[in-house]
């Protein structure tokens, strides 16, 4: 039994989220653009790296019951690809220490 990202979804993010279940049930991925896919995606990254580093962290970042290893490995792999790192980058923040 599949679990629904729309359960948990506010008004807010519902039609995003509706736009890509439906994208991903039909196979038909071109439903949700490109440049619509990078600015929720860019203001999803920026929101969530504010609130983890806040007084008040944010929850974890995704649902893990609904996400795969490999979507997590192929977006965490795409992101530092896009902004310019490597995974030496990457290891020096993975185990910083938590205001």
């Amino acid at each position: 039994m599949a679990i629904s990202i729309q359960t948990s979804a506010t008004s807010l993010g519902a039609d995003f989220v509706e736009a890509a279940e439906r994208a991903l049930a039909s196979g038909r991925l071109e439903q949700v653009s490109d440049a619509e896919l990078e600015c929720v995606m860019t203001a999803a990254v920026r929101l969530y790296a504010a609130k983890a580093d806040s007084e008040n962290p944010a929850v974890r970042p995704v649902t893990p019951e609904i996400v795969t290893p490999t979507d997590i490995v192929v977006t965490v792999s795409d992101l530092i690809r896009s902004a310019g790192l490597n995974l030496w980058d990457v290891s020096m923040w993975f185990n910083r220490t938590k205001r």
